[in-house]
Order: C-alpha cells, then sequence, then structure tokens
C-alpha cells in the first residue's frame, strides 16, 4: 500500500489513471497485496463512461487479476443512498458484485440510523462481505500517522476487513491463490544511430 502521509483534507496527488499502470509497478515491485484507492464515486464513473461510450475506470480496476472490489459508505441515509446507487450501477454495468466487499463507516459515535439497518440488510446476501467500521476519531485526525493511538476495535474490525477480502478472492480462485501473471518487460528503446560524417565548419 503506497500513502502520501499527507493530511486527509489534503488535495490528491496527480496520479496515473488507467489500473493497468498500478498492475504493472506491483509486478515490478514484487508485492504480494496491493491496496489502490482510488477515491472515485463508483456510481458517477459508471454512469458516465456509458453515456461516453467507453469502458469505465472502475471497471478497470475489478478487471485486475485477482482484485476485490471495496465499496465505503457512510454509515447515514445519504450514505446508504449512494451505497445503493453504486451497487445498481455496479449490476448494469456488469462488475463482480458477488466478490465485493462492502465497508459502512460510523462517522460520529452514536446509534445506526434504521434506514441503514435495513439497506445493510438487503445488501448483505448480494456481496461478498458487508462489515462494519466502528467510530474512531482517531482516524480522521491522524490517518495512518498515529496508528498506535487508534482503538483496539477499529484494529478488530481492520483484520476482519483483511480476512473478508482475503476470503473473497481465494472464494473467487482458490487457495492458495495462483500466481498473479507478471507483465511483459517493457522493450528497451533502439539506440540511436551515430553518423561517422564530420561536420563541416561554417
Amino acid at each position: 500500500m503506497l500513502t502520501d502521509h499527507q493530511d486527509w483534507s489534503a488535495p490528491p496527488l496527480v496520479l496515473p489513471e488507467d489500473p493497468w499502470a498500478w498492475y504493472q509497478l506491483a509486478a515490478i515491485g514484487g508485492w504480494d497485496l496491493v491496496v489502490a484507492d482510488t477515491a472515485r464515486p463508483a456510481a458517477d464513473d459508471v454512469v458516465r463512461s456509458r453515456s461516453e461510450g467507453r469502458t469505465s475506470v472502475t471497471a478497470g480496476w475489478c478487471g485486475l487479476p485477482y482484485a476485490v472490489p471495496l465499496l465505503v459508505a457512510d454509515a447515514s441515509a445519504d450514505g446508504m443512498h449512494a451505497l445503493e446507487g453504486a451497487v445498481m450501477a455496479a449490476v448494469a454495468e456488469g462488475l463482480p458484485l458477488g466478490r465485493t466487499v462492502v465497508v459502512v463507516v460510523r462517522s460520529a459515535d452514536r446509534s445506526v440510523p434504521a434506514a441503514v439497518k435495513a439497506a445493510t440488510t438487503m445488501l448483505a446476501p448480494r456481496v461478498s462481505a458487508l462489515l462494519e467500521l466502528p467510530f474512531d476519531g482517531g482516524l480522521p485526525a491522524l490517518g495512518l500517522t498515529g496508528p498506535e493511538r487508534l482503538r483496539s476495535r477499529t484494529w478488530r474490525a481492520a483484520q476482519q476487513l483483511l480476512q473478508a477480502v482475503l476470503d473473497s478472492a481465494c472464494s473467487a480462485w482458490g487457495d492458495p491463490l495462483p500466481a498473479a501473471p507478471v507483465p511483459a518487460p517493457l522493450e528497451p528503446l533502439p539506440t540511436p544511430a551515430i553518423s561517422e560524417e564530420v561536420p563541416a565548419c561554417v
């Protein structure tokens, strides 16, 4: 997982959009696991791409070898509305909803609204796993810069999330997972020919 350790409110870095560029980077680095946070509204991406007659970037990410999609939504009525829109867009695009993991994030230390409970109950059978990330004030304040100050229940939820992603991958492709294909190396650029003629002096 690459992180720039910026404050959560900092603007995102300008990075390649093509998912295969990141797959190539992962292959070069020889990593066993890559977590890509696209910060892209999946439903908007899918709907816009369909109206423009092109393949969505979200579909590109889902099409990478052994990719497990992860949808994140706020534990609120608005968050559930956005999540339901993303799920409908995923179904229309033919994205692998059956191996998708959904995380509902509690952004405040209060009881979950009834609309959230109803939406998650309906959605859970359609996805690989649906988990809840409990509220932890250290996440927005510290992020990855102060992990030792996060609550133990946050770490437990993170472990459950990691296991859910691994279970989804193993269910789809087998356990143990087969080795991912390695992209072919780029062809070296041809060496320019050097002329042996001596230029005339003017």
